[in-house]
């Protein structure tokens, strides 16, 4: 007598994650640990070209995924993302039209693209929720990789309609954690300012005491930001791929109330440090957004027991990866 479906066990996945060497892949390679009976494939950019089709269906032959978590992107801190918005939106483009092609060509059963809060309107009403995406136009500093990561959703929407695919995406707040990018040209906030505080403390004239130095903080300190740590998102992206049937986007975030401002990153920075100079502001660099608050509603709606790792354990936690790590770490 057949199984009724609801009783059927289930086939173990292999599951295909781009980006997998990155922060946020290096964190579900860690969480996927706990994982039993599936397989899990992490790839980066030496293992294929996303911008080149043929390259990506070679990656798929070779590893015949039945899931997908589309991490991989070009990606970049505000000043990197200010100078280079074509290049940001044409690489992005590629990427993210190739592995969805190419995943419904290979008949993958789920696709789990990675977005970002940023990409929301400029000029919106907070909280902004997954209803918002396409209110109005992204902030003019980062509106190339805006747009590319915008088209996801677009396009998720349109293999669902047509083909019923089980495309869809996740909206992470700002991520953080070992494994980042640390390097000055191109790094967000908190691991360029991790990078640039070890700098100071070790490498800069380190017979002095760092009660007798200063450390600069790029902008006036006041923009306001929610912060994610990177294994914490990576246990919201494996509970996706087990839970989550929707082809609409969710976002992953800390509650609203975990909200900070860009000076008391720089504070609990120095304090996981242990820092004892100054800390000032350098007006002349651009703040960008003043803040991009996300509701998670959704995600506590359908997860509410989940609990977020304590932030400023979070911050020690990855102070203390990158010293340990210093001589390997993306710099």
């Amino acid at each position: 007598m057949e199984v009724p479906s609801s009783k059927k066990p289930k086939s173990p996945k292999r599951i295909l994650v781009t980006g997998g060497t990155g922060l946020v892949g290096k964190a579900i390679e860690a969480e996927s640990k706990h994982e039993t009976g599936d397989t899990w494939i992490f790839v980066g950019s030496k293992d294929a070209d996303l911008t080149n089709r043929s390259s990506v269906v070679e990656l798929f032959k070779k590893h015949s995924p039945t899931h997908v978590i589309h991490l991989a992107a070009k990606v970049g801190g505000l000043y990197d993302n200010m100078a280079n918005n074509l290049d940001f939106l044409r690489d992005n483009m590629a990427m993210n039209d190739n592995v969805l092609s190419v995943s419904h060509e290979f008949h993958v059963e789920k696709v789990i693209s990675c977005l970002s809060t940023c990409i929301f309107p400029d000029k919106t009403t907070y909280p902004i929720d997954e209803t918002m995406i396409h209110n109005g136009p992204p902030h003019d500093s980062n509106f190339g990789y805006s747009y590319a990561k915008r088209l996801i959703d677009i396009t998720n929407r349109a293999y669902h309609e047509k083909y019923g695919s089980k495309f869809t995406s996740i909206i992470p707040c700002n991520v953080f954690g070992p494994h980042d990018n640390y390097k000055h040209e191109t790094s967000h906030v908190i691991p360029g300012m991790i990078h640039r505080m070890y700098d100071l403390l070790f490498k800069e004239n380190p017979e002095v005491p760092s009660e007798k130095k200063s450390f600069k903080v790029y902008g006036s300190g006041k923009p306001l930001r929610q912060f994610i740590y990177s294994h914490d998102l990576a246990k919201l992206i494996i509970w996706v791929v087990n839970n989550y049937e929707s082809a609409e986007p969710i976002i992953l975030s800390v509650d609203e109330s975990a909200e900070i401002s860009i000076r008391q990153v720089a504070e609990s920075i120095a304090k996981a440090f242990d820092f004892k100079g100054e800390l000032y502001f350098d007006t002349s660099k651009a703040d960008g957004q003043y803040k991009k608050t996300a509701s998670n509603k959704k995600l506590r709606s359908l997860y509410p027991e989940f609990t977020f790792t304590n932030y400023d354990d979070a911050i020690n936690d990855s102070v203390k990866w990158f010293i340990d790590n210093y001589s390997t770490a993306r710099k």
